[in-house]
């Protein structure tokens, strides 16, 4: 139990409240990312927690108070990602739906002197803020009438001033210890439309302002932020206190996901979308819920991952082998088996009959029956990875080599006699032999092969394009280089397109979004935009094994 949890208990034993109700409240300035993914377990997952002992919702509200950086593609893309990770919220709100009433508030603040407008400019109010060490200054127009405040309010809201002319400001205390008490702005005039309310508004709340006034009007009864929100909370029980709210929510902080080897600001994430660093918000190697989705993330592994992160008071980085390690788990129980040649390289068995076929039947699962199985063309001529040769091995090296013998997974044995090469030296082709008396993979006179090998059949293959992604940067904290520019530690090898790649036959039959392991390669998946019938590109979502470990720094 986390200590969210413990609070939530308490406040049920104490009889504070006999239901919970909580939010995800994202601000439709961008795509979510697998930082939100957290906080969207983490709030439907209480509601869904408590739901046997008392009544519980959780409800889907934007954040929706800044015009200018919100658009209906990052709210359908918000509601897509919460119904793909599998949750359903009570409720979907936005907060420009409590306009009407956060206004309403507001003229009841400049009636009670707790507010006065401002015409100090938005470079002047934080100038005359302090510091952390030295007090605010109060502004010059502090001290207007109750009057006068109402009426030049009613005219920002009217439309008769131009952006920037005025702000609504809280009248808290300039010399507070919390810069967030230093009369903070509640409202900004922006003749801007809206992606929700079109342009009915010209004046706009500030979200620290309209956030505790939207969780009042949802009834929400604890309020869960992440910890850079501590500093605002003072603020947040300012206002339902002043304007004492029937319902007043608990704001709880927890520590916000940092995971390696990436940047987690939207900020940042949309100059690499912006500046074309990446293919876009779903981009397979950015952090997005929708690129996780489309490298073939499942929802069960992020859930877990959420789940195995916890929820703590204390920031801290988490490996990014933690999440792979997820992906990895769910996959392997859930992921066909299939078998595909990335780099090929042609194997010709000599005594095998010309112008022959026949059929394996391979599970699809080695434990899971219920996947059922597959029928795989073997043929005279094969392709088999090149790195599975080598012509001169080192000890450790049991793949194949010129007089060694290697199993063919769910075929023969195959030795290798002669190597074909070009011109160049290139190796070319490789003549090999079979042993027919080792159909399924086991010689009948006991003798073993240290070496198993995946395989295609030449005239059944299917051509393929797979793409090969890794992380998208090589230091753990990109960002944190105050220095440097974060692009500066981009990978150049987070993504290798393989155009001619093979796979076996079975995935003609393939959907977007199919999620299986290419046998001793990793786990990939169909993506979901670019794959068609006739037209095969599947993404690896994680290799089999952790290889990052063994990189050297500096890569």
């Amino acid at each position: 139990m986390n200590f969210i949890e413990e609070i939530i208990e308490a406040d049920l034993a104490s009889g504070k409240h006999k239901s919970i109700a909580t939010r995800f409240p994202p601000e439709p300035n961008g795509y979510l990312h697998i930082g939100h993914a957290k906080s969207i377990c983490l709030n439907f997952g209480l509601a869904q927690k408590f739901a046997a002992r008392c009544e519980t919702k959780c409800n889907l509200r934007f954040d929706d108070t800044n015009p200018l950086k919100e658009d209906v593609e990052y709210i359908d893309s918000i509601q897509e990602d919460v119904s793909w990770l599998g949750f359903k919220w009570a409720g979907l709100y936005y907060a420009s739906d409590y306009y009407d009433k956060i206004y309403e508030c507001a003229e009841q603040l400049v009636r009670m002197g707790k507010a006065y407008v401002c015409d100090l400019s938005a470079d002047e109010i934080r100038e005359s803020r302090g510091t952390l060490t030295a007090p605010g200054r109060e502004s010059p127009f502090r001290g207007r009438a109750v009057e006068e405040n109402l009426d030049l309010f009613r005219r920002m809201r009217a439309g008769g001033f131009a952006d920037g002319a005025h702000t609504l400001r809280a009248k808290i205390d300039m010399a507070s210890p919390n810069l967030n008490m230093r009369d903070p702005v509640l409202y900004r005039i922006r003749h801007a439309t809206h992606p929700h309310v079109g342009d009915k508004w010209c004046i706009y709340p500030m979200y620290d302002y309209a956030h505790p006034l939207s969780d009042m009007i949802e009834g929400i009864t604890h309020s869960i932020c992440t910890l850079e929100f501590e500093d605002h909370r003072p603020f947040y029980d300012w206002v339902l206190h002043t304007l004492d709210t029937p319902c007043k929510p608990r704001q709880i902080e927890f520590s916000r996901l940092n995971l390696d080897y990436t940047v987690m600001s939207k900020r940042l994430l949309l100059e690499l979308v912006r500046d074309g660093h990446v293919r876009g918000w779903d981009d397979p190697r950015m952090p997005t819920i929708q690129g996780l989705r489309r490298r073939g993330v499942t929802p069960a592994a992020l859930r877990d991952f959420s789940e195995r992160v916890g929820v703590t008071k204390k920031d801290n980085s988490i490996e990014m082998g933690l999440l792979e390690n997820c992906i990895r788990e769910d996959l392997d129980r859930s992921a066909r088996r299939t078998l595909a040649v990335l780099r090929p390289l042609k194997v010709v068995i000599e005594n095998y009959p010309d112008g022959q076929a026949e059929e394996f039947d391979a599970p699809y699962h080695p434990t899971d029956q219920s996947m059922g199985s597959r029928k795989l063309p073997f043929s005279r001529e094969l392709y088999i990875e090149q790195d599975d040769f080598m012509e001169n091995p080192p000890k450790q090296f049991f793949r194949l080599a010129e007089g060694r013998e290697v199993r063919l997974k769910y075929a023969y044995f195959i030795k290798c006699i002669n190597v074909i090469k070009d011109a160049s030296g290139r190796v070319t082709e490789l003549r090999c032999t079979y042993d027919p008396a080792t159909r399924g993979g086991n010689a009948p006179d006991g003798r073993k092969v240290k070496g198993t090998i995946h395989w295609v059949s030449v005239r059944h293959a299917l051509r393929a394009e797979v793409r090969l992604y890794d992380r998208l940067f090589t230091d753990p904290a990109p960002a944190s280089h105050k220095d440097r520019d974060f692009k500066e530690f981009m990978n150049p090898a987070s993504l290798e397109a393989v155009p001619e790649a093979l796979v076996e036959p079975s995935l003609a039959g393939a959907k977007p979004e199919d999620r299986v392991q290419f046998e001793r390669l990793g786990f990939f998946c169909a993506d979901r935009h670019d794959f068609a019938p006739g037209r095969l590109v599947f993404n690896r979502t994680v290799t089999l094994r952790d290889t990052w470990a063994k990189i050297k720094p500096g890569l």
